[in-house]
């Protein structure tokens, strides 16, 4: 591991015996720029690789994704927050607010009072509860305007975070994600190898150890003709027939945009599969 990434305002916690992840955010923490078939919603991302790791080193762990790409901080809020707290994780990572300051351009302090509040309410379940800030867009002409809007909120998140126990996981000051392999074509999500990357910071930060090697992504592990059959299935569920459905039903009667793993779970295995309570 990397000490480097430990700190930062918000000091890493010792290696903890969490059994229940649940993920909180949009694009970025559905794995947006990550393609992966056999996951749900056809995407992996840096929460599914660290939920990957976590299940590796204990049999107990489930895993919960809330993500829905799209939505603005308010929207995670509103949406999110009460059905993640309804799950009892003793983990929980929330990135929000991305999309408010690239697309709406809304006042990062604003912002971050609605952050803080969610905060609040995650830190009081005794969660571990872990806060993005946001990369440094400083090179990227289409976003380099913004950069000072984003270095304002990074701050106001740093703040939260020590008010309220957080842990930072920096992107701000992760210096590989200058590196243009890390992005996707659309320079504003990341590539396999950035959402890899991040989640060995998250694990770093959170003082786990892990089998992530810098500039390797894993990919998923072999599973046996079972498992492989279950991930068939859940590949069909969770991304060709919504594919098929979105193609045939009038736009107008498309109901809301699904959570990426709305229940508790292992990482891996069929649906019947309990997760521990």
């Amino acid at each position: 591991m990397n000490p480097a990434f430990a700190g930062n305002g918000a000091p890493a916690t010792a290696p903890g015996p969490w059994k229940r992840y649940v993920a909180l955010g949009d694009s970025f923490t559905a794995g947006l720029g990550d393609p992966e078939p056999l996951n749900p919603g056809g995407m992996r991302g840096w929460a599914d690789r660290i939920a990957e790791e976590f299940n590796a080193a204990r049999g107990d762990f489930s895993y919960a994704n809330l993500a829905i790409s799209g939505l603005v901080l308010q929207q995670i809020v509103d949406q999110q927050l009460g059905p993640a707290i309804a799950l009892k994780p003793d983990l929980v990572t929330l990135s929000a607010g991305g999309n408010d300051l690239v697309f709406h351009r809304r006042d990062p302090d604003r912002l971050a009072v609605s952050l803080e509040e969610a905060v609040a309410a995650l830190s009081a379940t005794g969660a571990t509860v872990v806060l993005f800030t946001g990369p440094d867009w400083g090179d990227t002409p289409i976003f380099g305007h913004i950069r000072g809007k984003v270095a304002v909120f990074n701050e106001n998140i740093r703040t939260i975070a020590v008010r309220h126990h957080g842990v930072i996981a920096d992107l701000w000051t992760l210096r590989q994600l200058s590196d243009p392999r890390m992005w996707d074509p659309d320079r504003l999500h990341f590539s396999p190898l950035g959402h890899h990357t991040i989640a060995s910071m998250v694990l770093d930060t959170l003082n786990v150890p892990h089998s992530l090697q810098p500039l390797q992504p894993k990919p998923l592990p072999a599973g046996n003709w079972r498992e492989t059959r279950a991930g068939d299935l859940a590949w069909a569920t969770h991304y060709l027939l919504p594919w098929m459905v979105q193609r045939v039903r009038p736009r107008g009667g498309e109901g809301p945009p699904a959570a990426k793993r709305p229940e508790p779970g292992p990482v891996f295995g069929g649906p019947g599969e309990a997760a521990c309570p």
